[in-house]
């Protein structure tokens, strides 16, 4: 895993906050074609994601409208159901504008916060 590039922002990002059923029930597979096919989104930049108990999974995006087109494709729909009857226990979605990053090469040139 590596940490997503993204552009200057301002962009937007999909923090999705889980945590799992027991068992794999078919996700590990599910997840790897989400991420192929999110790959190929318009407005797709990127992808962060991690569990440990707590899953997080941060994808960026262009805009809201990237964001909508999304979360109504066919094949994300159904990975969506399926993951509340399945393989959540629990789960928040939060959509968030990104505003300002910088990165540990910047370490000397950090914008000051407003």
């Amino acid at each position: 895993m590596t940490i997503a590039t993204t552009p200057k922002p301002p962009y937007y990002a999909v923090i999705f906050t889980s945590l799992r059923t027991d068992g794999d029930a078919g996700y590990g597979a599910m997840a790897g074609r989400m991420d192929v096919l999110a790959r190929q989104q318009p407005g797709f930049l990127g992808v962060e994601s991690a569990r440990e108990g707590v899953g997080i999974t941060v994808s960026y995006w262009r805009d809201l409208e990237s964001i909508r087109a999304w979360k109504a494709n066919a094949e994300h729909l159904v990975a969506q159901h399926t993951g509340q009857a399945r393989w959540y226990s629990d789960y928040t979605t939060r959509i968030a504008k990104v505003e300002r990053d910088y990165t540990l090469a910047d370490r000397f040139e950090v914008p000051p916060v407003a």
